[in-house]
């Protein structure tokens, strides 16, 4: 509705992971240097948490396109509830292999001879677990019994976990010690600082076709970052709707008002800047109160 009015080919800011606009942040740079050394490293397990929306799938989609398929063999499973043999069912299917009936010990071994050709081949292979934080201690232990395919001198499998910070908490359990000592690379992707938050959006502006110099005024993008604490979710979301309230009012500048509106819009609590009535009957009680004392002082 808005895009020929700000002179854009297409939505800047969609919450659906597009490649196209992948924006590295200080953070999300580093958080991806993690996960390459630890794939390239063979280092085994390694963990990335983060809240929700700080744009772990983004450098997901960054590392995919790293690795090449004639070095790399990836899966992903990014829906991890799922019983232990159901896992490993659905991991085999990721790489091509026959999706047939059997028990644990039958779909390892399907799993180590895959993982041992791949390795004669010289193709390292990395499974990446999204939304980890969901996964029951039993499949969190299948897990860990991966790792024990190896050779004399190499891990035939890298595994990546990523999840919500509970994931953190779910893999210090004690009875999950064997599988957190083996974790040899981790990272938890903090969210955007007001640099890069305004970087972020004059990236996806620009990508989206923007031609007009300036979108958002300096106080919206203060705003924009207050509300969104450098969260690219949120701030996806509200940038769109601003832009939705800027068009609507016939103004190519987005202000601090038309990201409040949009705020409200949303359905967040708009903020209100007038006393609550309790505050002034109780300014008026102490007044009063000292007004009376002052009065029998005096007599």
């Amino acid at each position: 509705m808005y895009l020929d009015y700000y002179g854009l080919k297409e939505k800047p800011f969609t919450i659906t992971p597009n490649p196209k606009f992948i924006y590295l942040s200080k953070n999300h740079k580093e958080v991806f240097a993690h996960l390459l050394y630890g794939v390239q490293n063979q280092a085994g397990f390694v963990v990335v948490t983060g809240e929700v929306g700080t744009g772990k799938t983004t450098v997901l989609r960054t590392l995919f396109g790293e690795l090449q398929e004639d070095h790399y063999c990836l899966a992903f499973i990014f829906n991890p509830c799922l019983s232990a043999t159901d896992l490993l069912r659905n991991i085999n299917r990721e790489f091509g292999l026959a999706d047939k009936e059997g028990s644990n010990s039958d779909l390892l071994s399907a799993l180590n001879e895959f993982l041992l050709q791949q390795r004669s081949e010289g193709r390292t292979v990395v499974l990446v677990i999204d939304e980890a934080q969901n996964l029951e201690p039993a499949v969190l232990e299948q897990i860990r019994l991966l790792s024990n395919l190896e050779t004399e001198t190499d891990k035939l499998i890298q595994i990546v976990l990523v999840g919500q910070p509970e994931l953190k908490d779910i893999l210090s359990r004690s009875d999950l010690r064997q599988l957190n000592q083996r974790i040899t690379v981790r990272y938890h992707l903090q969210p955007m600082d007001f640099t890069d938050t305004c970087d972020y959006i004059s990236h996806r502006l620009r990508i989206a076709g923007g031609t007009q110099q300036r979108v958002f005024g300096d106080g919206a993008l203060k705003k924009i970052f207050s509300f969104s604490k450098g969260y690219p979710r949120l701030i996806n979301i509200l940038c769109d709707r601003a832009l939705l309230v800027g068009y609507a009012e016939g103004c190519r500048e987005i202000d601090t008002r038309m990201i409040q509106t949009a705020i409200g819009e949303l359905g967040y609590p708009q903020r209100t800047f007038q006393r609550r009535p309790m505050l002034w009957i109780g300014a008026l009680v102490v007044a009063f109160a000292v007004g009376i004392l002052g009065y029998y002082l005096n007599l």
